[in-house]
Order: C-alpha cells, then sequence, then structure tokens
C-alpha cells in the first residue's frame, strides 16, 4: 500500500520529505512485524541483537565496547540488557584477569538454543521482502549505504 494511504496524507513538502517519512514509517512497520517473534520468547529485539552478536563471537569472549559498536540500536543501553539477558540465563560474565575493569561475555547453551529456536526470522524476512526482485533489494540496500555515508 501507498505511504499516501497508510497515513493518509495525500501531499509532502518534497520527494525529500516523503522519503524521511516514508523511511520512519517503514522502520515501524518492520519494528511491529519483528516483535511479534519475541512475545512468546519473553526477549526484546534488543536483547536478541545482542544475542546474535555473541553467537557470531562464540566460542569467544566479547567486552561490552564490541558489543556497543555492533549493537543497531546504538541507543540501547548495553549494560542493561547484558543484565537482563544474565538473569535469563542467556549469557555469562566474568571479569577478566588482565584488567579488573574489563568484562568478559559470552552467550551460553540456553542462548544458543534461544537463537537456534528463533532462526526461522531470517528466512522470514524473504517473505517479508519477497514482492521486491533481488536485483531491487541489493539496489536498496546500496541505497542505504549511500544515504547513511
Amino acid at each position: 500500500m501507498k505511504l499516501e494511504d497508510e497515513i493518509q496524507q495525500k501531499t509532502f513538502k518534497s520527494p525529500h520529505q516523503k522519503l524521511a517519512i516514508n523511511l520512519i514509517y517503514t522502520v515501524h512497520w518492520l519494528d511491529a512485524h519483528y516483535s511479534a517473534f519475541f512475545k512468546n520468547k519473553d526477549i526484546t529485539q534488543q536483547q536478541y541483537n545482542v544475542l546474535r552478536i555473541l553467537r557470531g563471537q562464540h566460542p569467544n569472549y566479547c567486552n561490552l565496547k564490541l558489543i556497543k559498536e555492533r549493537m543497531l540500536d546504538r541507543m540501547s543501553d548495553a549494560s542493561r540488557i547484558i543484565d537482563k539477558l544474565l538473569a535469563k540465563g542467556y549469557v555469562e560474565r566474568k571479569s577478566c584477569p588482565n584488567d579488573r575493569r574489563q568484562v568478559h561475555i559470552i552467550i551460553t547453551e540456553k542462548g544458543l538454543e534461544l537463537l537456534k529456536s528463533l532462526d526461522f526470522i531470517d528466512e522470514n524476512m524473504k517473505d517479508v521482502f519477497g514482492a521486491l526482485p533481488v536485483k531491487d533489494v541489493e539496489k536498496l540496500n546500496d541505497l542505504l549505504d549511500q544515504l547513511r555515508k
């Protein structure tokens, strides 16, 4: 459905304004789609993102700085997210023997099992974007990369 119909706005001040509103609207649309996957798993999208970062580093430990650098939502409080994942048994945290200020974080087997149960999400994204030919998906990725330069 066209943006104009979705938000019931007939005109925009410029194509640039429409693009900005369209991107914001689409991000929220995707957020709502993703959120449905996590309701029954008792985790948030930010926690899911951190678990995926840790799985990518597994079996090696990670530090908080690396996690923050790789998070999709950089406004999230990574320390608080780690605390919640720790309480749920999805991660372990250990002090670094060489630097007591440094903390090592690793995903647990329980965390790996949770992610395995959510691996279908990647396949689902193919369905979400299935209306677009692969060539257009690649072009859109390129355009978004250019926008953020």
